[in-house]
């Protein structure tokens, strides 16, 4: 028994290695995030033009021989290379998209419930004030209290008029 008590008196003996932290499951969301607001900067669409630009440039004025991407067949590999950009740009786009409006709607959410209750707060507030006034209404005001003091004083000055002993 002694045993049992020292077992739980002493501190619970800590793990030698810590446990492994999970990947977030968002990292995707989060790349897709910063993809989309990558692409929607004025530095992404100007390097992109300097890009397309230095590739004409190049395969224009480059001898035949030392094109890469033949002008003569109108730039395929060019148009592969944007064509696999823009495709796979799309749909991180939008899911990027899709997790904003995901916030969106959580933060609607939240403000009309902070909403709700601001206003159910007001209300509450607002009744307090009326009942507050109504009982001001009720109370004795200090006029109220000198003209019964006097009242009384002077019922008092009356009956001992009538009735001196």
């Amino acid at each position: 028994m002694a045993e049992r008590e020292e077992q739980f008196s002493r501190p619970k003996a800590r793990r030698r290695f810590a446990m492994p932290r999970p990947q977030s499951k968002d990292r995707f969301g989060r790349f897709t995030e910063s993809f989309a607001r990558g692409m929607g900067t004025p530095a992404f669409l100007i390097g992109m033009t300097i890009f397309v630009t230095f590739w004409l440039g190049y395969n224009s004025l480059a001898a035949p021989a030392a094109q890469f991407d033949p002008q003569d067949q109108g730039f395929p590999l060019l148009t592969l290379v944007l064509s696999l950009q823009a495709s796979y740009a799309a749909p991180l786009l939008l899911l990027a998209q899709n997790r904003q409006d995901d916030r969106d709607r959580v933060q609607i959410e939240q403000d009309r419930l902070r909403a709700e209750r601001n206003l159910n707060d007001t209300e509450y507030l607002a009744r307090e004030v009326v009942a507050l006034r109504m009982a001001m209404r009720d109370m004795a005001t200090r006029e109220f209290i000198r003209a019964e003091l006097k009242a009384f004083v002077d019922d008092l000055d009356e009956r001992r008029d009538r009735d001196p002993q």
